[in-house]
């Protein structure tokens, strides 16, 4: 009983989940480097851990930025119940006009925002700003990681509307973390895009046409799962924590069919796309291949333990 009792206390019921989690976003911006097309490669090549090691950030920035939770996400389903979205203005500023700015940032904000991102670092691009070009960059690639979860496209975002608590860190967290090793994500080069917005209203509405079949699948496998079946402890640091059970997890990967490896190929594709786009808009300048990056003042550090994430909780 004593033990148990000291159990309790290090248990946390459910991890953090940040959309595809840190390993995800790490993968995604990391992988992304290798779709670049020369001359361009080299210097991201060069600045690849560096990109890396910040595609987490704009996640630590929802611990302490009021305004950046609405940046991960768009709740399609408050604008439309199926595809098209052809409701929804792809212009911010024409959105606005419709819809008012405070309600889009209440719904969310993720195409147009990255729509912004892509402008400020083209802006970069031409100015040669290597320090900015770097932090951007990395944020794009958690952005355009975001646009390509089902969940992030929904108000539903948790199964908290259809008793699915938890979906969210399982989607996006916890099947990577099994079964990224496994993943092909060789996605062939990158391509200029000659219509930006249109790529990312088509990423974006493509995760909103899959989530039916992401909650759909995990209730129907659920009825087939006992509680005890579909959950196990695992020890995270000094903590235990409760996870879903590796047998559910992998029954539910194999019941998606895929669904969580294309979507993180095709964010891959799209961002390097995207990377290449704003270095082509801005003129393809020469870019010294240079340890010069952004100074430790402009990043997040590390989330304090006793933070809690502003705005909308995805666990």
């Amino acid at each position: 009983m004593r033990k148990w009792i000291i159990a309790a206390v290090l248990i946390s019921f459910s991890p953090r989940a940040c959309s595809w989690g840190f390993l995800g976003h790490k993968t995604i911006n990391e992988t992304a480097v290798f779709t670049v097309p020369k001359p361009l490669f080299g210097f991201y090549k060069y600045h690849q851990n560096f990109i890396k090691d910040h595609a987490p950030d704009a996640d630590k920035r929802r611990y302490m930025l009021e305004q950046e939770a609405c940046r991960h996400y768009l709740d399609g389903d408050h604008y439309e119940h199926s595809l098209p979205l052809d409701t929804l203005p792809k212009y911010f500023q024409s959105a606005v006009a419709k819809y008012g700015e405070d309600s889009l940032l209440a719904h969310g904000i993720v195409p147009w925002y990255i729509l912004s991102v892509m402008y400020q670092l083209t802006e970069a691009f031409k100015d040669k700003d290597i320090a900015r070009i770097l932090k951007l960059s990395a944020d794009l690639g958690h952005y355009v990681g975001d646009c390509h979860v089902p969940l992030h496209s929904t108000s539903n975002y948790n199964g908290q509307k259809t008793g699915q608590n938890g979906i969210h860190a399982l989607w996006e967290s916890r099947i990577p973390e099994i079964k990224s090793s496994n993943y092909n994500l060789f996605t062939g080069l990158a391509n200029y895009c000659e219509s930006p917005v249109d790529s990312i209203w088509k990423a974006f509405s493509e995760s909103f046409g899959l989530v039916d079949s992401v909650l759909m699948l995990e209730k129907a496998l659920r009825s087939k799962f006992s509680e005890s079946e579909c959950y196990s402890w695992e020890v995270r640091g000094n903590t235990v924590v409760r996870v879903y059970s590796l047998k559910f997890s992998q029954a539910y990967n194999e019941s998606l069919n895929g669904m969580v490896e294309r979507r993180m190929k095709a964010a891959i594709l799209c961002l390097g796309s995207l990377w290449y786009t704003c270095w082509v808009n801005a003129g393809q300048p020469d870019l010294p291949q240079m340890p010069l990056l952004p100074s430790a003042d402009e990043l997040p550090g590390d989330i304090p333990k006793e933070k809690k994430m502003i705005g909308r909780p995805e666990e």
